[in-house]
C-alpha cells in the first residue's frame, strides 16, 4: 500500500506566527495561523484538514460496504465537524452522512454507516475521540452542496 505525506512549514511564535500546509500530491497548499485555528480569519487549520481526510474516508468505505452487499451507490454526502476544546484538544468529532443508496431501507443505512464510523481508516487513527453520527436517506432530489 503507498504513503502518503504532507508538510507544513511554520514561521514565528504561535500568537504572531504564520504557516504553510501542502499534500505531496500538489492538490493543495494553503496558509494557516492562530486566527485561523482559534478564531475565524481566513486560512485552513489542522482540524479542517482532519475533517475532510475523514469525510472522505467514510465515503468511501460507506459506499464500498454498501456495494459490496449489493446495493447500488448513487451518492454518498459526509460532512465532518472536528471540534477543538479549550486543552487545545480535539475532543469531538460529528459526522453526518446522507445517502442515495437503491435498494436499501433506513435501518439499515444506519447499520452500515455505523459499521462505517468504526472501521474506515481514518476513524479506527482518530478512535481515541469521541463520535457522534447522524445517518440519513436522502431523496433522490436533495444533495448537500
Amino acid at each position: 500500500m503507498p504513503v502518503r505525506s504532507s508538510t507544513a512549514v511554520w514561521k514565528g511564535d504561535l500568537a504572531k506566527g504564520n504557516g504553510t500546509m501542502r499534500l505531496a500530491s500538489g492538490a493543495y497548499e494553503g496558509s494557516y495561523s492562530y486566527g485561523s485555528r482559534f478564531e475565524n480569519e481566513p486560512g485552513t487549520n489542522p482540524e479542517e484538514l482532519i475533517g475532510a481526510a475523514h469525510a472522505g474516508c467514510f465515503s468511501m468505505y460507506l459506499a464500498n460496504i454498501l456495494s459490496k452487499d449489493g446495493y447500488t451507490v448513487n451518492r454518498i454526502d459526509t460532512t465532518v465537524r472536528v471540534h477543538l476544546d479549550a486543552g487545545p484538544k480535539i475532543d469531538l468529532i460529528e459526522i453526518e452522512t446522507k445517502g442515495d443508496v437503491t435498494g436499501v431501507d433506513e435501518r439499515a443505512f444506519e447499520r452500515y454507516a455505523r459499521k462505517a464510523e468504526k472501521e474506515c481508516p481514518v476513524s479506527r487513527a482518530l478512535s481515541s475521540v469521541k463520535m457522534e453520527l447522524t445517518a440519513k436517506l436522502m431523496q433522490p432530489e436533495m444533495h448537500m452542496a
